[in-house]
């Protein structure tokens, strides 16, 4: 069987929610959902997602109960992607696949957050790492049995566990502060 491929067809995806959260500015925001020394409060932030005016409630009713959801959405303020990036946990440069850039081929990112109330128009989660207006693709509920896999290998990300110390991510980096005058 041969399967074709037309890689000139584009394709179109579109929000069914935006995220609402406290965080502005990517220099804010943790570096992932569960890494949050050096945010503002130092601790899990929580956040809504809300769904767009015509998405039909019926379509995520049934979530009440999941503990975590996979959010997947855009990066909406990438601006392009290089092959290569250098993560913030320090070392050279890794092929951008081999990371989690924001600054991808197709600028889309998935997320594990905690999922702590189904309302009439909206999610009330805890641990988003998406900026405020992040537009969300879609929802998929998180499955332990089949999402979870705590002995996998992580590559380079070993590596570095292994000479820092375990899951030793870096939180938000601040801004440089002006020279007084």
């Amino acid at each position: 069987m041969t399967v074709m491929h037309d890689t000139s067809s584009p394709c179109t995806s579109h929000p069914i929610a935006f995220a609402r959260s406290p965080y502005a500015r990517r220099i804010d925001a943790p570096h992932q959902p569960t890494v949050v020394e050096g945010t503002e409060t130092g601790a899990l932030s929580e956040a809504t997602i809300e769904f767009v005016a015509d998405f039909p409630a019926a379509a995520f009713r049934d979530l009440a109960g999941f503990e975590r959801i996979w959010v997947i959405f855009m990066f909406h303020r990438s601006e392009g992607w290089k092959a290569e990036v250098k993560p913030p946990r320090g070392g050279g440069k890794r092929s951008v696949l081999a990371t989690r850039s924001p600054h991808r081929p197709n600028a889309i990112g998935l997320s594990a957050v905690e999922l702590v109330a189904v309302e009439e128009r909206l999610l009330r989660v805890r641990g988003m790492d998406l900026l405020d207006g992040t537009p969300i693709l879609d929802i998929k509920p998180y499955v332990p049995y089949a999402d979870a896999f705590p002995d996998s290998r992580a590559g380079w990300i070993d590596e570095i566990d292994a000479a820092q110390g375990l899951h030793s991510a870096p939180g938000p980096r601040r801004p440089r502060s002006t020279p007084k005058q």
